[in-house]
Parts: structure tokens; C-alpha cells; sequence
């Protein structure tokens, strides 16, 4: 049994894992998933939420419950305050597992990696809209790659339950200065990337994977299919996540 702890993307909360939390707590794991601050399904006021704000509320779920060898899985947005966490406490984390996704360096934040015209539009809605946050249409047709894998049924679901995203989390830059945290064994499942070309992006310090060419142990491992794994193909990365925590 390993104490597993599911950090969610943007837009998503703990929900998002539910089918492969089910699945883990099958398999005889101890499994949290968690709901970053700003990210609440009835909150509308984001004031004051930056990156730090989610950081210090993963490392409370983890510390308040003293959760020791901790597999902490971290999908998209997600691994930037698990990255951060994993800096504050390395002691308490057995395994890092990015799910689509990869720790950038210290002083990036994720505006300074993602698309240039999504970085626009989403500076652009968080001004229109007036309370910091923007949205996530999760349309098929803009997004086909990102959202293969999902039926009708998810489509509908992220739609009904995707909250806006807090802007200044996304405008935070990583710190990160531990140099304990290179010691955690790292695992990376790559879906919407062909896993060789992830190596090859890692062995180059891609931005998206800055810190993995630093990390002690690396493990890399394929998940075709979207970049919302947990909805299109959840036992497959319930295997997966169970086969690496052991």
C-alpha cells in the first residue's frame, strides 16, 4: 500500500480523479485527491491566489495528515505546486509521477511555456472578465489532439464542472532551491507526446521538462491518448500509477 496524492490540473478539482482513485483504493492504496485553492466549484473570489497560495495548501494536506512516502501525482498546471511541495518537503515524498506534464526550472511560470496566443487569450478574458480567472471552452473542434480520447459524456462533464482558472497562478514563476528534491525518483507518463520524442525534449532541457535532466531517476512511460487521461483512459493510468508506487 503506498499514500497516493492526486493533484489535479487547471480548471479541475479533486473530482477529476475520482475513477482512478476508485481504482487505486482497489488496489489497497491510501489515496487523496485534492482541490487547490481557487479551484473551488462555488468560489468566484480568487483574490490572493497565486502559485504559493496552492503550494502551501498542498503541503498542509500532507503534512497535517503526516504522510510519510508519499506518491505524489501531479496532471498538467498540477505540477507546478507539486514541484514546489516536493522542494519543501523531499523527506516526505517516495516518487514525483507527472501526468502529462514535467517540473520546469525555477523562475518560470507556466504563461512563459504554453502557446504564445493562449497565453494572449487568457490574459486577454482574465482583464474582460474582471475577476482574475479564465476559461477552458474544452472544444473538440479547437482542440482536437488535447481532447482525444474523450466521449460526449466527458466533454459534458468537464463543461458543467470546469471552474475558471486563477490568472496568477498561471502568471507565478517555480521557486524551487532544495537540492534534496533532485534526489526523489521521478517518473513522467507522456499522453498527447510520442514518448520518444519526450526523451528527446527532456535530453534537450526542453522549458516543459527544465528540471527532469536533473533528476537522479528519471522513468518515462507512454499513455496514448489526450491530455486528460484520468476521463479517457482511467484504468490504464490507474495501472500505471499503482505499478509505480508498488
Amino acid at each position: 500500500m503506498a499514500n497516493i496524492v492526486l493533484v489535479p490540473g487547471y480548471w479541475l478539482g479533486a473530482w477529476a480523479w475520482d475513477d482512478v482513485a476508485g481504482l487505486l483504493r482497489a488496489a489497497g492504496h491510501d489515496v487523496t485527491a485534492v482541490t487547490l485553492p481557487g479551484l473551488e466549484a462555488d468560489r468566484t473570489d480568487v483574490t490572493g491566489v497565486d502559485l504559493a497560495t496552492q503550494t502551501r495548501a498542498l503541503i498542509e494536506e500532507i503534512t497535517s495528515r503526516d504522510l510519510t512516502d508519499v506518491v505524489l501525482v501531479a496532471h498538467s498546471g498540477g505540477s507546478f505546486p507539486a514541484y514546489e511541495t516536493l522542494d519543501a518537503i523531499p523527506e516526505r515524498i517516495a516518487r514525483i509521477v507527472y501526468v502529462d506534464a514535467g517540473p520546469v526550472g525555477d523562475g518560470t511560470a507556466l504563461l512563459d511555456v504554453i502557446d504564445p496566443a493562449e497565453r494572449t487569450r487568457a490574459e486577454a478574458e482574465a482583464a474582460e472578465r474582471g475577476d482574475g480567472r479564465y476559461t477552458n471552452a474544452f472544444d473538440p473542434t479547437a482542440d482536437p489532439e488535447v481532447l482525444d480520447g474523450l466521449s460526449d459524456a466527458d466533454l459534458a462533464a468537464l463543461r458543467a464542472r470546469a471552474v475558471p482558472q486563477p490568472y496568477a497562478v498561471a502568471a507565478s514563476p517555480v521557486r524551487v532551491s532544495n537540492e534534496a528534491r533532485l534526489k526523489v525518483p521521478a517518473h513522467l507518463i507522456t499522453c498527447t507526446f510520442p514518448l520518444d520524442q519526450v526523451q528527446a525534449m527532456i535530453a534537450a532541457e526542453h522549458p516543459f521538462f527544465a528540471e527532469l535532466v536533473k533528476a537522479e531517476s528519471i522513468d518515462t512511460r507512454a499513455l496514448p491518448t489526450g491530455h486528460w487521461p484520468m476521463f479517457s483512459r482511467p484504468a490504464e493510468l490507474a495501472a500505471l500509477l499503482d505499478e509505480i508506487a508498488g
